[in-house]
């Protein structure tokens, strides 16, 4: 198999399009599955995808983009001769702009591909192997992968950059599959953060405090979030926090004559950043596109990505703004963020949250996320894997199920409490976004819209 960046010299070599860009990704991934107290299956894989993107300048400028699997070098040339007949019939590019020239070290690049295998999963198997020893059901899936990818472009751009990540989720049932049940779960690099055993203990205690169930109607309720379901909901925000549907008018972060930057949300300190370089939540330094969007451009791939403060103490502070937006709108170019926190609250957990509190409830992750109106970012959703009753600053039985309709900007501006920021993995957002560090939040009037049937 040629190498990922003999691979990127070459399909620039062979191309005849005034420009061109080329992305190899590859990924290792290794999956461990888990049900009934038994291990089910398991394996590793790996693969490669690679993308060439042909620019062409006159009369007007257009891209074409043609992606392929293939590990075979005899078909470099047929891959960029089809992205260049792309560019020729494409539509104009909207957001042409230069490409950026030469950036990034040598050593950067040189590097070669690690992968990953199922020894990582060495701790987190032995303390399953425990815990299948119990009564309780245990079923689940851990995941890694490694990514490494590299970008080249006939301006002379070579970049580098190698993303692990990895997930693990437990369920817990108790009393046969028609019993209670309880969830919980964690993002990591490398596995070597995660306590397994840990996540079995919560699980245990979950599952406890559903040995009394109780019925509650819809309504509006005190409610805790956990890190979890705040991070599903902050991602969510930060993906509708792009600047050009904000300067037209077309998105809740719109105010008449321009974008809500600037405006105070809430008293509380709260910043909700990406950073490339926050500790254990790495991401690369730099934009890798294989398609444009209003969020982020082809022709800024390469581009350094770095701090970027959405809100900055309780005040909306930046949307994205590709080079050509930024232009555009008279803005500062953004990059989109790959990690997400939110800090600025105390040293409080969801435990010290649950004993503050007179009766509440509180919830374990959010599921089905969709969004109902856009001009206020309303989304509807369900509850999921346990919502439990809290009276005077205990939690005394589980809950029935919810869907709800919030607006994660809404829920910001109505906190009354926020607490520690610690790293947690989002439930409905695991697949695509797994790199977040959220606290725990009070609510005093979070909307259950109706009861649901979902267990």
């Amino acid at each position: 198999m040629i190498e990922a960046q003999e691979l990127v010299e070459r399909a620039l070599r062979a191309s005849t399009a005034d420009e061109t860009i080329v992305l190899v990704t590859e990924v290792s991934e290794a999956a461990l599955r888990w049900a009934g107290n038994s291990m089910t299956t398991n394996g590793v894989s790996r693969s490669r995808s690679w993308t060439v993107l042909a620019i062409r300048r006159e009369p007007v400028t257009r891209v074409g983009i043609v992606t392929s699997s293939s590990v075979d070098a005899a078909d470099i040339d047929a891959v960029v001769t089809a992205a260049r007949t792309a560019a020729d019939a494409a539509a104009p590019a909207t957001d042409a702009m230069p490409l950026l020239e030469g950036t990034g070290s040598p050593g950067d690049w040189a590097g070669g591909f690690t992968g990953t295998g199922i020894g990582v999963f060495d701790e987190v198997i032995d303390a399953l192997t425990d815990g299948f020893g119990g009564t309780d059901r245990l079923y689940g899936f851990a995941h890694h992968q490694v990514r490494t990818t590299w970008l080249g472009t006939s301006t002379g751009v070579r970049r580098r950059y190698t993303q692990p990540e990895g997930s693990i989720e437990v369920h817990g049932k108790r009393g046969g599959l028609d019993g209670p049940g309880a969830w919980a779960g964690a993002g990591t690099r490398d596995f070597r953060d995660v306590d397994t055993t840990a996540l079995l203990g919560e699980l245990d205690r979950r599952l406890d405090w559903a040995g009394t169930a109780v019925e509650l109607p819809a309504g509006r309720y005190e409610t805790l979030l956990p890190p979890s379901a705040v991070a599903d909901l902050m991602i969510y925000l930060m993906w509708s926090m792009e600047g050009r549907g904000a300067e037209e008018g077309h998105t809740a972060l719109s105010r008449p004559g321009g974008t809500r930057v600037g405006e105070v949300l809430t008293a509380l300190p709260l910043t909700l950043s990406s950073d490339p370089a926050a500790p254990g939540l790495e991401y690369a330094p730099f934009v890798t596109a294989t398609a444009s969007t209003d969020a982020v451009s082809v022709f800024d791939n390469g581009l350094d990505a770095g701090r970027v403060d959405w809100i900055r103490d309780g005040a909306v502070h930046a949307l994205t703004y590709p080079r050509a937006a930024a232009a555009e709108f008279g803005a500062p170019v953004t990059a989109p963020g790959e990690n997400l926190l939110l800090t600025g609250g105390s040293s409080a957990s969801i435990d010290d949250l649950v004993a503050c509190t007179e009766r509440g409830l509180l919830l374990t992750t959010l599921w089905y996320l969709r969004e109902v109106d856009p001009a206020t970012l309303l989304l509807t959703g369900l509850t999921r894997d346990g919502v439990y009753l809290v009276e005077d600053g205990e939690v005394v039985a589980a809950v029935n199920n919810f869907r709800f309709n919030e607006s994660p900007l809404d829920l910001v501006r109505r906190a009354t409490e926020v607490g520690a920021t610690e790293r947690t993995l989002p439930r409905e957002w695991k697949d695509w976004f797994t790199r977040t560090a959220m606290p725990p939040m009070r609510i005093p009037d979070f909307h259950m819209s109706s009861v649901s049937a979902a267990r």
